[in-house]
């Protein structure tokens, strides 16, 4: 099926003791057997759920995967992931990432004794510089999160796999570009992360995380760490996820369209510094991701010319877009990274990175792109 189709069908057909179109909400926490160890498959809904399987075929589905696995947020997921590891196990991240997950990863797992280098993993010297022969897993996200570098998945694949043997994992943060953009496990990728609250889902209401495999060892080993570990979403946000990508197709397009053209106004205003879209021409990447993706989102960041002031005055003039974390909805959001979402990145990184006090990120909606343009317009005016 086309991948417009498939969003609609993805997991779930219908309900075969009613007929029913969407899958109804099992809001039940344990199921009765007949004799012990006797079931229809569902023994206590941290284990399964009959909301969630569902929900769990569809990402698997939309993610050209053999198994899918939802958790209660993208950070539990990656966790997941890093529980596959022991101590002393070392992991190569890329070093622009979500700050929630450098955070998981440079103050939380290293006290598990787990090994952290972070590397610019757009350089293929970088990215041989930075494996060990203890290295288990390579984690990248593309396009990163907030510099919009676009990291070729296919060449980290192949490099990690030469140099540290089959046995080291490369994982994606497929989030920005969602499956309609992206295919990582096609590019030669292990595992596929979503932070399911972003485009999956698309309507803000709902917290969660997921995985997307092809190994059935591994799956084994990660559906046993989200069993025993228990961080699993509820049948009620499993419902709505389902229900958002039903429509995920039409909104990635539309929220691309948006992108596009917003990254086309910001590129040609005299109040803006520089822009960083994958879209562009000018990006470093462009080439790249045009090969890789299938459409390039509606992420922008960007810079105000001025400094942090000038931001905070371009930020208060805004009516339509709303200052928030997050992104993915169908509204439009937009951030401070140094001050919000990568708060937690140190200093002396930010700037390395280039995570500046003029620098501003941007989840385009599914609006009108004339209505945003006007807004964004209005919030420059005042820099």
């Amino acid at each position: 099926m086309k991948k417009e189709t498939l969003a609609v069908h993805a997991g779930f057909e219908q309900d075969a003791a009613t007929g029913a179109v969407m899958p109804p909400i099992y809001q039940v926490s344990t199921y009765a057997q007949s004799a012990p160890g006797e079931h229809l498959g569902y023994e206590y809904s941290r284990t399964d759920n009959p909301t969630r399987t569902p929900l769990q075929d569809a990402i698997a589905e939309l993610e050209s995967a053999k198994h899918g696995l939802v958790f209660s947020s993208g950070l539990a997921a990656i966790d997941a992931v890093l529980n596959l590891l022991k101590s002393g196990d070392h992991v190569v991240a890329c070093d622009d990432l979500y700050g929630g997950t450098g955070r998981l990863f440079s103050q939380v797992a290293t006290n598990r004794g787990l090994e952290f280098t972070f590397a610019d993993l757009t350089s293929e010297e970088s990215l041989r510089a930075a494996m060990q022969p203890n290295t288990k897993l390579v984690w990248l996200e593309s396009p990163t999160n907030p510099m919009l570098r676009v990291v070729d998945i296919a060449k980290v694949a192949k490099i990690a796999k030469s140099v540290s043997g089959a046995g080291v994992l490369v994982a994606v943060d497929n989030t920005f570009m969602s499956p309609m953009l992206q295919q990582p496990l096609g590019l030669g990728a292990d595992i596929v992360m979503h932070s399911v609250t972003k485009y999956i889902n698309g309507h803000s209401d709902v917290v969660m995380g997921a995985l997307a495999i092809n190994d059935d060892a591994l799956h084994e080993r990660l559906k046993f760490l989200q069993n025993s570990i228990g961080g699993v979403p509820a049948p009620m946000d499993c419902f709505l996820v389902l229900r958002g990508i039903r429509t995920l197709a039409l909104r990635m397009a539309q929220h691309d369209r948006n992108g596009s053209a917003v990254a086309a106004f910001l590129s040609s205003h005299p109040k803006v510094e520089a822009v960083v879209y994958p879209g562009l021409v000018s990006h470093p990447d462009h080439a790249l991701a045009l090969r890789q993706q299938s459409g390039f989102g509606g992420m922008v960041s960007f810079y105000v010319r001025g400094d942090l002031n000038a931001a905070k005055r371009f930020l208060s003039g805004l009516r339509i877009f709303k200052i928030a974390e997050s992104l993915g909805g169908v509204e439009s959001l937009i951030e401070h990274p140094a001050i919000m979402t990568h708060a937690s990145v140190p200093p002396e990184r930010r700037l390395q990175l280039g995570i500046l006090d003029n620098l501003i990120r941007i989840s385009c909606g599914i609006e009108h792109s004339d209505d945003l343009i006007a807004d964004l317009e209005r919030g420059l005016q005042l820099v």
